[in-house]
């Protein structure tokens, strides 16, 4: 769901940084062959990835829901020259499109994959982490936040997207992932750890820096 009418949508991305070529190509291989293409980040927020990136500088990143690897991209294009990208995802028919845009985008070798479920992976991914992008399973954002909260390092920043659910958080809960949502922007809310705020972008993004 997008928040802002879609003649302004199209406004906003055109006066907006410009989508590399190689990520046109990616987005348009996404829709052409991968189911739910609408998880993929896109123009308008994989800009906004890439600038939150470079301005944090990380040396280490940490992506919980690879996908397609778009947003991996744009997320490596602000790592520091030694920098690293730990990405996560359950889905294995995904890994011959990622490992193909990974060789072409030039960070293959700074992109760590991992295949299997983020719960089990993060806790033997070793290091502190600068910069952290949850896009995954909705269930368990409070899980992850409480897996890597105590990781990221001062000044830090967390990222989370879909966190307005096309604006299932506003009715009373029917499903597990809307109910886990709600949970989790109460708790980041209310956790002295972070300062937080939500970006109506696309389906909802939140930033959290660490105090």
């Amino acid at each position: 769901m997008n928040f802002i009418d879609k003649n302004l949508e199209e406004y906003v991305e055109k006066h907006t940084e410009q989508e590399p070529k190689l990520l046109t190509k990616l987005n348009k291989i996404t829709h052409q062959t991968v189911l739910q293409p609408r998880m993929l980040s896109g123009h308008y927020q994989g800009r906004l990835l890439s600038f939150l990136s470079k301005l944090v500088s990380p040396n280490k990143i940490l992506e919980i829901g690879t996908y397609t690897g778009y947003s991996t991209i744009c997320l490596a294009e602000g790592l520091t020259k030694n920098g690293t990208i730990d990405t996560i995802d359950e889905n294995e028919e995904l890994i011959e499109i990622q490992n193909k845009f990974f060789s072409e985008s030039g960070y293959f070798n700074v992109i760590n994959q991992h295949l299997g479920k983020a719960k089990n992976i993060i806790p033997n991914i070793r290091g502190t982490f600068d910069l952290v992008f949850i896009d995954a399973d909705k269930e368990n954002y409070p899980l992850y936040f409480d897996l890597i909260i105590n990781r990221v390092n001062k000044g830090g920043i967390i990222i989370a997207d879909n966190v307005l659910w096309s604006g299932k958080v506003l009715k009373k809960p029917k499903d597990e992932a809307t109910k886990a949502l709600i949970n989790f922007n109460r708790l980041v809310k209310n956790d002295s750890r972070v300062e937080s705020i939500i970006l109506p972008i696309r389906d909802g993004l939140t930033l959290l820096r660490k105090n």
